[in-house]
């Protein structure tokens, strides 16, 4: 099969990314790519004994700086922004953020700081850890931010009337929800960029149907019969449609790395659906374009998190 993949990675060397959620899967191979094409890279971690593994597989393909370890729970604030003290510690400036990490419909709980886990772990959590690097990714010449969305966009909608899923919850709906809130605040990271002047290229990224630990951590949470049918149904449905790590984390690599990839790209795979194959620019809903749905999620994001990004004049 011809078309682009991880070889074609420009030389990342002299470049800082953190990718998120990097002990596994997708993260796992966003992150030992861009260690293999030269750049530092610094991975956010939830399980420290995960982490370490990872760490081990990344500095065996590492061709530049040593990789690092950092602990990174996106489903409670606090640790948020005990990693951003260890970024900032460690570097003077960020050239690049995967924000991958995610959770995918599990029963409904909630995060450290009273949060819908999924939209807090999925989105609420990214949007703050962006927000605290700023100052570290607008110290580089030439800044990217990846926002890993899904597919299941498509399906989703903000309620804003019940963003938390209180009132109502439903594990696959509010999963689509967070995965829409992930495209919304790329866009509108992208023009705020824009028109702030900022020298910060914010782009997304899907992985198609790609056969990770995520598949079965969200929905066999909860126990009982659901749960089990859940989790049977998807390794099915994998060992079908789904296409593997190492090929679903290409249109993160593509949209992280290829110089012509536009500001408020969107990357996927190229396939039937865009459930598999190399990664194209692909498109997305009218929803996730609603620019008054954006500045609206923006708004109650700084609200709930309490970080603020620099102000707009």
């Amino acid at each position: 099969m011809s078309g682009w993949s991880a070889a074609d990675i420009p030389s990342q060397a002299n470049r800082t990314w953190v990718v998120t959620g990097a002990n596994s899967g997708i993260g796992l191979v966003t992150a030992r790519e861009l260690a293999r094409a030269g750049a530092q890279v610094i991975l956010g971690c939830r399980d420290p004994g995960r982490g370490e593994r990872a760490l081990s597989e990344v500095r065996s393909a590492a061709s530049g700086p040593e990789p690092e370890l950092g602990q990174l729970d996106l489903a409670d604030l606090g640790s948020v922004r005990d990693f951003v003290a260890v970024v900032t510690e460690r570097v003077e400036s960020l050239d690049g953020l995967v924000n991958n990490a995610g959770v995918m419909a599990p029963p409904r709980e909630e995060t450290a700081d009273g949060f819908e886990l999924q939209l807090g772990t999925n989105h609420l959590g990214h949007f703050a850890l962006t927000g605290l690097l700023m100052d570290s990714l607008l110290a580089s010449r030439e800044a990217r931010v990846v926002t890993v969305s899904s597919t299941a966009h498509k399906f989703g909608s903000m309620d804003f009337d019940d963003l938390q899923g209180e009132e109502s919850y439903s594990r696959w709906p509010r999963y689509g929800q967070s995965k829409l809130a992930n495209l919304l605040f790329a866009y509108e990271l992208d023009r705020r960029a824009a028109t702030g002047g900022w020298e910060l290229r914010s782009v997304a990224a899907h992985p198609g149907y790609a056969s990770t630990h995520l598949q079965s951590s969200g929905p066999g949470l909860g126990g009982g019969f659901a749960s089990l049918l859940n989790v049977t149904v998807m390794k099915a449905t994998n060992l079908v449609f789904a296409q593997s790590d190492e090929m679903g984390a290409l249109p993160s690599l593509y949209a992280a790395t290829v110089p012509e990839m536009p500001p408020g790209g969107f990357a996927g795979p190229s396939g039937p659906g865009e459930m598999r194959g190399r990664p194209k620019l692909v498109g997305s809903t009218r929803a996730s374009r609603s620019e008054s749905d954006a500045k609206r999620l923006w708004e109650i994001s700084e609200e709930l998190t309490g970080v603020s990004y620099p102000k707009l004049t």
